[in-house]
């Protein structure tokens, strides 16, 4: 992996001038010192190792290079290639005549970038080179002490052998790169090393094609090169296709918020604004990337329904009526139908009932899928700290203290606290005074609504003659969390379904 345009960042990191400026100086010394460290590293082996034949060298060295040109871009700005099967082919192809060193030497062709060179990008040159010279040198030392004197041609002891090489590789490589994210995007290299760890073991395959190809240049000599130009094809229109699938899958998600946004804007920058808490949480319960891809999209998805409901049903300033507040539960089937009829994002379907993140008292939650709840208390806390149709937006302070306030009997305990400490150390604020751009309504919301956080709150007639109702109703205006279970408490008294966001 390798740094490809601005800085290598993680996935959801933005550099902006002001980040630049505060640590461009630090990522300059990084790279040099790292290139200087490089050459030292190189000198030592060149004074203690013979020499490995020139004619592979440069042969080895320009297929490293040629992969890192045909590679394929990450959402992150990183970069994925299979040049790490033309180091491990160098390294069982030298074994007896300086593995080390030549691994080095044709790891230092992987900072050959065409655009980077074109550009002058001398930074990024000296980091790829170095950081590919110093993983591939890694892999060497990793695996030539295994398959000296077990017979540098046994096919099993090289396969073994390059597990540990791959590993190596991919453990230099992972902290290299770690730091120069963390330098350039000013977060810390715990978290950048967290969010790339899962990569270490996606090199494997690429470890045992290598040996393959190493073992075919023994036997058979140059002769076999060219065929060493086919994996790298391969691999990149492999890479290239994984990701115009994902990028498909963006567009798709896209297109269904750009509807919700058409239809109501306060929905579609409510869904984001949610699906940002979520992967806040995930990140602080230590999801790996994938699932908190999914999370993310569950969190997007989670009102997808609510473009069959009205909007003035949606924005209404008042209490529903009990036909009203029907039309508005309805979105939890219509979400759940649109979502399972796109692969992609069936698997989080479930998140969008209130049913999958509701808590049982003394039931034993532990074995149920943590998403759904994680999307239900981002979903609240937003409600709570944005201004809606029948209320203004909330203290941040208020939110955090509704939320520990039902923890364990509406939200995951665990899911909360996560949330607040995020947030907390984060400095972040919101709620009443800090919405950056908060929704326009054609009636200006009152400070204190009517309803809790979500839309859950019935009006008809007959309940509001009812005692048991209107203190359920003014517990509900004093607790402001979200409807899902407001709702539910509410039903109790109307033998009427609830409803959630």
């Amino acid at each position: 992996m390798q740094i490809i345009q601005g800085q290598p960042r993680s996935a959801d990191a933005v550099i902006g001038d002001q980040v630049k400026s505060r640590t461009i100086d630090s990522l300059t010394v990084f790279c040099l010192g790292l290139g200087a460290f490089t050459i030292a590293v190189a000198a030592v082996l060149a004074r203690n190792s013979p020499l490995p034949d020139v004619a592979p060298l440069l042969v080895f060295a320009a297929l490293f290079a040629l992969a890192e040109n045909q590679v394929a871009v990450l959402p992150n700005r990183a970069s994925a290639s299979a040049s790490f099967m033309r180091a491990m082919a160098a390294i069982v192809a030298f074994q007896g005549q300086g593995p080390l060193l030549g691994a080095l030497i044709v790891g230092l062709a992987g900072g050959l970038y065409w655009p980077h060179l074109r550009s002058g990008d001398w930074r990024k040159i000296l980091f790829n080179s170095s950081n590919f010279a110093l993983s591939s040198c890694a892999a060497a030392a990793a695996f030539t002490p295994i398959v000296h004197g077990s017979g540098e041609r046994a096919s099993t002891v090289l396969l073994l052998a390059s597990v540990p090489a791959a590993l190596a590789f991919s453990l230099v490589n992972l902290l290299l790169l770690g730091a120069v994210v963390s330098i350039s995007t000013d977060t810390s290299y715990s978290a950048v090393l967290r969010e790339l760890r899962p990569r270490i073991v996606q090199i494997l395959p690429f470890a045992l094609l290598g040996v393959f190809m190493g073992r075919l240049y023994l036997d058979y000599g140059a002769v076999i090169i060219p065929l060493f130009v086919v994996p790298i094809l391969v691999a990149r229109q492999a890479f290239a296709s994984f990701l115009a699938l994902k990028d498909s899958h963006q567009a798709t998600v896209r297109i269904l918020i750009g509807a919700l946004e058409a239809k109501d804007p306060y929905t579609a920058g409510h869904a984001e604004r949610v699906a940002g808490y979520a992967v806040m949480i995930g990140r602080e319960m230590r999801f790996n990337t994938a699932r908190i891809e999914r999370l993310r999209f569950a969190a997007l998805m989670h009102d997808v329904g609510k473009l069959v409901v009205p909007n003035h049903l949606l924005n209404k300033p008042g209490k529903l009526t009990a036909e009203e507040f029907d039309i508005v539960r309805s979105h939890e089937a219509v979400s759940v139908e649109i979502l399972t009829r796109i692969d992609f994002l069936a698997p989080v379907a479930p998140s969008a009932t209130s049913e999958a993140h509701s808590m049982s008292a003394g039931a034993d939650d532990s074995a149920r899928p943590i998403e759904p709840f994680i999307v239900a208390v981002a979903d609240a806390y937003d409600a709570m700290t944005s201004t809606r149709s029948y209320r203004k937006a909330l203290p941040q302070e208020v939110a955090f203290e509704e939320l520990r306030k039902n923890a364990g009997k509406q939200f995951n305990a665990e899911v909360v606290e996560s949330l607040i400490g995020a947030l907390t150390r984060s400095g972040a604020q919101h709620g009443a005074g800090f919405e950056e751009e908060p929704h326009e309504f054609a009636v200006e919301p009152p400070t204190v609504g009517t309803g809790s956080a979500g839309l859950g709150d019935l009006a008809d007639a007959q309940a509001a003659d009812s005692p048991a109702i209107a203190q359920d109703q003014a517990l509900m205006a004093s607790s402001r969390i979200n409807e899902a279970a407001k709702g539910r408490e509410l039903m109790r008294e109307n033998s009427t379904e609830g409803a959630s966001l």
